[in-house]
């Protein structure tokens, strides 16, 4: 009863947190908007709250809560790829029969499909009608062409699977899917020799693991909620509007879509597909919607949702070990959704035609485009640039609004993380339940 108190606790300090820090960054827009971004009394205000330091010309900056958010970000970031690897390492090793291994595999990538396609069909159409009906038509002035020198081709991410140097892939958080791969590598062997629990490697593994799981509670429970204010705050403080109004319609769209989907297509592949309470399912995953959508990042949220999915939802540790770490690598909803109505609206500001056809290929395209973006803030919005090139949206009015959006975008990343996150944690809880692995005393407590 105490952890269920803690755990309800620490989601209400969340929440408290980020309407707090969404409102005084909202205060401190207005002030940057009625005195000017270059006025001294924003400087003085910018240079120590909100300045990022490692700046080029923020030598003389303190940053606070620039500082403040960074520092709690690079913590949960640390842990990533041991995190990553040992999960895996452990739910593959304990593993023993091939056929159950497969099996899981194979419902695991079935129901990532399903979230982003049925994801993709909803904004692909969405977005098409309101394409259609001219909301996307819009002449865009003061804002600099882009290059486009992010485009790469989208299937990319099928040799990224295999990593070339295992050594560079442990030193970065952005080889995870490599990591992944190492993993499962790792965990097949060692059911192949019939190394068990016993094992010095399994061992090891469920030592670090636990050093782990102290650290994680350690620095969410204390200094999560201050974080989360401090990273909200900072964002929509230093948010202007000049380049809000003329992407307004693209901006409300997504949004929308993104919270329809997120409160009301989840729940429902809850309640039908799984047969779970819905309620129940968005009450407890709530603080890990709060969680990703202030630090924007689905690799910093992991950590949370691995311990929400165990021991809140009633997940068995070995499926979700396996299911969310490879979730945050390829499965990306939020992010296909995105991507879709970016690509509309820039096709509608650059005078193009979209026929039925065409927008099928910008799904297809967006799916494989968003299983290769990284779990990082921003990331979305860059690999969207691989989409443009794949249709042709390259004429410079596209770039322009490709621009635009890499400058709007941010408030946009952060919801989708929110449902990269818990589309994970669906595909969790419902192969967790068909393997008869979910314990629903857990998640009806």
């Amino acid at each position: 009863m105490k952890k269920i108190n803690d755990n309800n606790k620490l989601a209400v300090q969340m929440l408290a947190a980020m309407i707090l820090g969404i409102l005084a960054g909202l205060a401190f827009m207005a002030v940057r908007e009625m005195n000017g971004a270059d006025s001294s009394v924003w400087t003085s205000i910018n240079n120590i709250l909100f300045q990022d330091i490692t700046a080029k010309g923020a030598e003389s900056a303190v940053g606070l809560f620039y500082i403040g958010g960074q520092l709690f970000i690079r913590a949960l970031q640390l842990i990533i790829v041991p995190m990553v690897f040992c999960s895996v390492v452990m739910a593959i090793s304990e593993i023993s029969e091939a056929s159950t291994l497969g099996r899981v595999s194979a419902k695991t990538i079935g129901w990532f499909m399903l979230t982003s396609v049925l994801a993709l069909l909803m904004a692909g159409f969405i977005g098409l009608f309101f394409f259609r009906a001219g909301l996307f038509d819009v002449v865009i002035e003061g804002v600099e062409a882009s290059s486009g020198s992010t485009g790469s081709n989208p299937l990319n991410v099928i040799l990224n699977i295999i990593p070339s140097n295992i050594g560079s892939t442990f030193s970065v958080n952005n080889a995870v899917l490599g990591v992944v791969f190492i993993a499962v590598v790792v965990g097949l062997s060692m059911n192949k020799m019939g190394l068990g629990k016993d094992s010095v490697i399994y061992r090891f593994c469920e030592e670090v693991n636990g050093i782990i799981v102290v650290f994680l509670n350690f620095t969410v429970k204390k200094f999560g909620p201050v974080a989360i204010f401090m990273l909200l705050c900072r964002t929509f403080a230093t948010y202007g509007i000049d380049y809000l109004k003329p992407a307004m319609t693209y901006f409300v769209i997504c949004v929308v879509l993104l919270l329809v989907y997120l409160f009301v297509g989840y729940p429902l592949i809850m309640g039908l597909g799984c047969r779970l309470n819905p309620y129940i399912f968005i009450r407890k995953i709530f603080k890990v919607i709060v969680f990703g959508f202030s630090t924007s990042s689905s690799a910093a949220t992991l950590p949370l949702n691995l311990d929400t999915n165990t021991k809140e939802l009633g997940v068995d540790h070995q499926i979700a070990s396996f299911v969310l770490p490879l979730g945050m690598t390829i499965n990306m909803d939020g992010t296909a959704i995105m991507q879709v109505v970016a690509t509309l609206f820039i096709a509608g500001c650059g005078g193009y035609d979209v026929s039925v056809f065409q927008l099928v290929v910008i799904m297809v395209l967006a799916l494989i485009a968003s299983m290769g973006t990284p779990a990082a803030p921003g990331a979305g919005a860059v690999i969207l640039f691989t989409i443009l090139s794949g249709v042709g949206y390259t004429s410079e009015q596209a770039l322009i609004a490709y621009s635009l959006i890499l400058a709007i975008n941010r408030p946009i990343e952060m919801l989708v993380t929110s449902l990269n996150c818990v589309g994970d944690s669906v595909a969790a809880i419902a192969v967790a339940k068909s393997e008869g692995k979910l314990d629903e005393t857990v998640f009806n407590k």
